[in-house]
């Protein structure tokens, strides 16, 4: 018999908000003093009533847009009753029957629901005890559900990295995953069988291996005559196995009813209609519109849409590229900066460094005239990130143009033939890297200023002779 998988998703992201969910305490999720951002509301307290945060509702529903979804023109919040020690109310206001956004797709997987939520305490254990941290308490939570359209591990990664770059192009959401910003959940079956729920999968590569494992664990029960039962199941990250937690909770399991202290809403006091027209461009336009206007090859486009910053930078130095020399093929610029220049920053981000969109242009530029070598670029690079400071400048400063005088060069090559002459002759008998090294001891004696494509050609004339 053939086992079908089917894979549904629940996919939760920490929204950016200066404040908390229903509290003005802030949202910030650097903080490392424990319990520092909480009040009573976030710690609930006996009396202390729930605001809304306007602007988490207005990411959902940008998100909503953003995935062809319907805004549920009434929404309102529920209270999701359950015990633990990370949940101080002994609930959380959650949204249940009328969430925010109904239906959507990415990626060809039909989108269930958006909805939001707070987000629960940190437990931290420490030995034999367990505390609790509750600066993360009431943070502006999105919780997204997918139907179970997802029939392998990788499409399930390749759906959350895709989500996972749309929530940073909208700016609703850094979804770190290293930081808990984004968390994963999968239901896992096969042959729309009984359902197991992972947790505790931390990284696209987690999610893979979860499921794939998952996927495993339940043919090998099938096909031994057992049952699969329906349960959580985490990820043992150390073992690379899935491990069981507790029985699956159903819905009537936590109670829902509406929460008492906050009246249903309108969404239309949000203005849906508004917020899609400043819907930015999304990353799979912007992988179609690179590919086309810039002629980049397809790793390079993936690899800049996948920084919005990088993506940001390199059309702000095309533009200008664009003005210099409209012949320019962008590859060359592509190449530079997600290579060379993203080498050379490390950890520090783009937007932190000291290189303009213009200047690194500008040195694309001088390369596309032979006015300096890819040597030279390179080591004017480190410079220009140094300080802010244009490559021609850096140029005049020390000249360090490029050679290409052919009688200069000739001149060069004459020598370097005269000096190495066994070299000479290895050529002539056949051995190609001789010419390499020739030209190397050119680009020596000039301090990489040579044209190397000129040199190259100079010393083929004198080998021939």
């Amino acid at each position: 018999m053939e086992y079908k998988p089917t894979i549904g998703l629940e996919i939760h992201a920490e929204l950016k908000t200066r404040t908390k969910m229903f509290c003005d305490s802030l949202n910030d999720a650097d903080e490392k003093k424990a319990n520092k951002n909480v009040c009573p509301v976030c710690l609930g307290q006996p009396g202390a009533l729930p605001t809304i945060n306007k602007e988490a509702i207005k990411h959902v529903i940008r998100v909503g847009l953003a995935l062809g979804g319907k805004i549920n023109p009434v929404t309102k919040f529920d209270r999701k009753n359950y015990f633990y020690p990370d949940l101080p109310k002994g609930y959380q206001i959650s949204q249940y029957d009328q969430p925010l956004v109904i239906g959507g797709n990415l990626l060809g997987v039909r989108l269930r629901r958006i909805h939001l939520e707070e987000d629960t305490g940190t437990l931290v254990h420490a030995g034999e005890s367990s505390l609790v941290d509750f600066n993360r308490g009431g943070v502006p939570l999105m919780e997204l559900v997918t139907e179970p359209d997802i029939t392998s591990a990788e499409q399930a990664a390749e759906f959350g990295k895709e989500l996972q770059l749309i929530l940073r192009y909208l700016g609703v959401s850094d979804a770190d995953m290293e930081k808990g910003h984004m968390r994963l959940e999968a239901n896992v079956s096969l042959n729309m069988g009984t359902k197991v729920e992972l947790k505790n999968i931390n990284s696209f590569r987690a999610m893979k291996d979860a499921v794939t494992y998952e996927l495993a664990r339940q043919e090998e029960l099938l096909r031994a005559g057992k049952k699969v039962s329906q349960e959580t199941r985490g990820w043992d990250e150390a073992n690379q196995k899935t491990v069981s937690q507790r029985s699956k909770e159903e819905a009537h399991d936590y109670r829902y009813f509406p929460e008492p202290d906050l009246p249903p809403f309108s969404t239309e006091i949000f203005e849906p209609e508004f917020l899609a027209r400043e819907l930015p461009e999304l990353p799979q336009a912007k992988r179609t519109r690179f590919a086309k206007e810039y002629d980049l090859e397809a790793k390079q486009v993936e690899l800049l849409v996948s920084e919005p910053a990088f993506a940001s930078y390199f059309e702000e130095a095309a533009s200008e590229l664009k003005a210099q020399l409209p012949a320019t093929r962008y590859s060359l610029l592509a190449n530079y900066l997600l290579s060379d220049v993203r080498g050379m920053l490390g950890e520090q981000p783009l937007k932190d460094s000291k290189l303009n969109p213009e200047h690194l242009a500008h040195l694309v530029f001088l390369l596309n005239q032979s006015k300096i070598t890819s040597r030279q670029a390179k080591d004017m690079l480190a410079k220009m990130l140094e300080k802010d400071a244009d490559p021609e400048t850096i140029l005049k400063d020390e000249s360090q143009y490029a050679i290409s005088d052919t009688g200069e060069l000739e001149k060069i090559v004459g020598e370097i033939v005269e000096e190495t002459p066994q070299a000479v002759a290895d050529y002539k008998k056949g051995k190609a890297q001789s010419l390499q090294f020739l030209i190397g001891k050119a680009m020596g004696r000039l301090k990489g200023r040579g044209n190397p494509e000129i040199l190259k050609k100079l010393i083929l004339e004198a080998l021939s002779k």
